[in-house]
């Protein structure tokens, strides 16, 4: 069986951290800290429209400077490529390692439903690697006693 993406998400919670478009970079760079995450969702009149990164903070600081005088509208992350809950985990590695990216919006019913990170897919992969050895040494060598 392939883990899916609502797999991870059941796991990890449903919940989904976003700030409007009109906040301050100040204030999304520190609600990142105080969440302890790597990634916002950004939204609009309750639609999203694009993510704040880890990287977007360091692009901001090196050409703009104060982090309090910018609306993070104008330096987000757009157009993003998005998952579905039914895309797999072997395609979410895929595209986060062929594209480079670290945080993915995951879209159902044209909604927002969670973010997954390359932090989640690496812990679902380990598991996932775990218990494929636990059962090929329980077919070599008999239960464990």
């Amino acid at each position: 069986m392939s883990i899916k993406v609502r797999d991870i998400l059941k796991d990890k919670g449903l919940e989904v951290i976003a700030v409007d478009s009109g906040v301050t970079v100040g204030f999304a760079v520190r609600k990142m800290v105080e969440r302890n995450i790597g990634a916002l969702l950004i939204m609009e009149e309750g639609h999203f429209v694009g993510m704040y990164t880890e990287r977007d903070v360091l692009r901001t600081w090196t050409n703009r400077g104060s982090f309090e005088e910018i609306p993070v509208r104008e330096v987000m992350s757009r157009d993003l490529l998005v998952i579905s809950p039914d895309h797999t985990l072997e395609h979410v590695m895929t595209v986060m390692t062929n594209k480079q990216i670290r945080h993915l919006p995951v879209i159902d019913n044209g909604r927002i439903v969670g973010v997954v990170s390359i932090r989640d897919v690496v812990k679902y992969h380990i598991g996932d690697l775990e218990a494929e050895v636990h059962y090929l040494k329980d077919y070599m060598f008999g239960p464990a006693a």
